[in-house]
């Protein structure tokens, strides 16, 4: 059905329910009956659209990229999973090694894996990621835990010793916990790790890491990926509700 039929339609009920309701004192008693009858129906059929559209219009839009930024970054990028729905939402139990998309991977050593990741949609009005990471633990074993993002190849391209890579977590737990999120950037054979350890006190969450004290060969550089370590993960659910990466140069001294 065409937009021209739909308003037509649209203004001729509105135009009769609109009728009815000014004859509503003058109407006899059975006609009024009816009209009662038929307007509850329909206000059922409203009253739920108008919650499922309230609902909708107030969540984060599908694919949204925007987040805030530091002066003079030159790249950034929030991951799928946080952007947009995944084909599988989730992973249960989670072994070693299991991947939620094409960016995301769980790394353990819990030789009885009881635990799963989840895609979750942000439902809060004033969330900027459309959709969330939980991690949810019962019994662990292991001695650690790991959830690891690969960064695409462009976070690689004109990287050097004078950038910092800002990483802007929003997170909750059920009980205490901490993080520890590491960068590893691979350039020729050799791997550099530099380490934050990121208390989860707050719900938004920040790490920097400044490349300048890391031993960098500019010209190899090719591959970028975080660990992100939950410390203590039995029996807790980490959830994350968006995860950003920016990409900015040192402020000249």
């Amino acid at each position: 059905m065409g937009k021209l039929a739909n308003r037509l339609i649209h203004a001729a009920t509105l135009r009769h329910w609109r009728q009815v309701a000014q004859s509503a004192d003058r109407s006899d008693l059975s006609s009024l009956q009816q009209q009662r009858s038929q307007a509850r129906a329909l206000r059922a059929h409203l009253d739920r659209l108008i919650h499922v559209a309230d609902g909708r219009l107030a969540l984060p839009k599908n694919g949204t990229a925007y987040f805030e930024r530091p002066h003079g970054t030159d790249w950034s990028w929030r991951p799928d999973l946080w952007r947009g729905p995944l084909h599988t939402p989730g992973i249960a139990p989670a072994r070693n090694k299991s991947g939620l998309g094409d960016q995301v991977t769980v790394f353990h050593d819990c030789p009885r894996s009881e635990l799963a990741l989840h895609q979750m949609r942000n439902q809060e009005a004033n969330a900027l990621a459309p959709f969330g990471l939980r991690v949810d633990v019962l019994g662990f074993s292991g001695s650690f835990l790991s959830v690891v993002i690969d960064l695409p190849s462009a976070a690689a391209q004109g990287l050097t010793r004078s950038h910092l890579i800002r990483l802007d977590m929003i997170a909750e737990t059920e009980k205490p916990t901490a993080l520890v999120a590491r960068l590893n950037i691979r350039h020729g054979p050799n791997t550099e790790r530099i380490s934050r350890q990121v208390p989860l006190d707050t719900p938004d969450l920040r790490a920097e890491f400044d490349l300048a004290y890391c031993n960098l060969n500019e010209n190899r550089v090719h591959k970028l990926w975080l660990d992100l370590f939950i410390q203590d993960p039995e029996m807790n659910q980490v959830t994350l509700r968006d995860l950003t990466f920016a990409r900015h140069r040192r402020a000249a001294l």
